[in-house]
């Protein structure tokens, strides 16, 4: 049975496992020292910020992931949103997606961005989806070339 829930401080690892399990799929690398570096420490990066981590998980296995990080008051971005290409197609992303929605809600932000790779089409096309648009962002991390945004 699949389980979403908060994940613990301690997880970071398991968690950079699934993302660089994810990202190999497409030929992506995870990048520990800048990009990954939020995985290291989910207390400094996450909750202690008014943020949030949420894990999928089947028979404790973790087997998807995704955080949302304060960027300021009224923004947040959408992060580490992954799940195991096995379990895709199952409604899962969408069960995180809406669960990160609602919770970037109930912390009071009202505008929602993400960063992602064209070559995550399965990711992308969800993103449209749910009404994500692109947009030109100041910068943009190592391994995506497109950025999104949703007034929550």
């Amino acid at each position: 049975m699949v389980h979403l829930r908060r994940a613990n401080s301690h997880e970071g690892s398991k968690i950079l496992d699934l993302v660089k399990s994810v990202l190999s799929d497409y030929g992506l690398e995870i990048n520990p020292e800048e990009t990954d570096r939020d995985l290291s420490d989910l207390d400094y990066y996450y909750f202690n910020k008014n943020g949030w981590f949420a894990v999928i998980e089947e028979e404790n296995e973790i087997i998807g992931s995704y955080g949302i990080i304060r960027i300021d008051e009224k923004t947040c971005e959408l992060r580490k949103m992954y799940l195991l290409q096995k379990f895709q197609g199952q409604w899962l992303g969408r069960l995180m997606m809406m669960d990160a929605l609602e919770k970037a809600k109930e912390l009071g932000y009202s505008m929602m961005v993400l960063e992602t790779n064209k070559i995550l089409d399965k990711a992308l096309s969800m993103y449209q989806k749910f009404g994500f648009m692109q947009y030109i962002p100041p910068h943009l991390s190592q391994r995506c070339n497109i950025a999104m945004r949703l007034k929550l």
